[in-house]
């Protein structure tokens, strides 16, 4: 399999957040649903927190892709759905969802009028691409 993570010249170019291309060859893909802040018995966490939210998401999003035999690096591309945007969430958003990967995805961030539920803030979907 090979990924490739490319931010060409021409495009302005937040590397800590996001890559602008990925493309991946020879590969499994597993699309994760939209994760949302919830804990394992369905509770909020994070209530009003944009961070904190963004965090059990992330949390989330790696049980979800453990489950498929995939982990975190192995995402390509991920969708931010985020209420009660304003632009100085997203660098705490993009933080969370990134620790500890080798290099960002593609991603695309959405502001949104509401979740699902009442609280919640950020619900993030992915898709990953694993060698088998």
């Amino acid at each position: 399999m090979a990924v490739r993570h490319l931010n060409p010249e021409g495009l302005y170019a937040l590397p800590e957040m996001f890559t602008h291309v990925v493309s991946v060859t020879d590969a499994e893909l597993v699309y994760v649903s939209g994760q949302v802040a919830w804990d394992a018995e369905g509770g909020l966490v994070g209530e009003g927190d944009h961070a904190a939210q963004a965090a059990q998401v992330a949390r989330n999003i790696e049980t979800a892709l453990a489950a498929a035999g995939a982990t975190p690096d192995d995402v390509v591309k991920q969708t931010i759905y985020v209420a009660d945007y304003s632009p100085e969430v997203a660098p705490a958003v993009f933080a969370a969802l990134n620790h500890g990967r080798r290099r960002p995805p593609a991603s695309t961030l959405i502001p949104v009028p509401a979740l699902y539920a009442p609280g919640y803030l950020i619900e993030v979907e992915v898709v990953a691409a694993v060698r088998r």
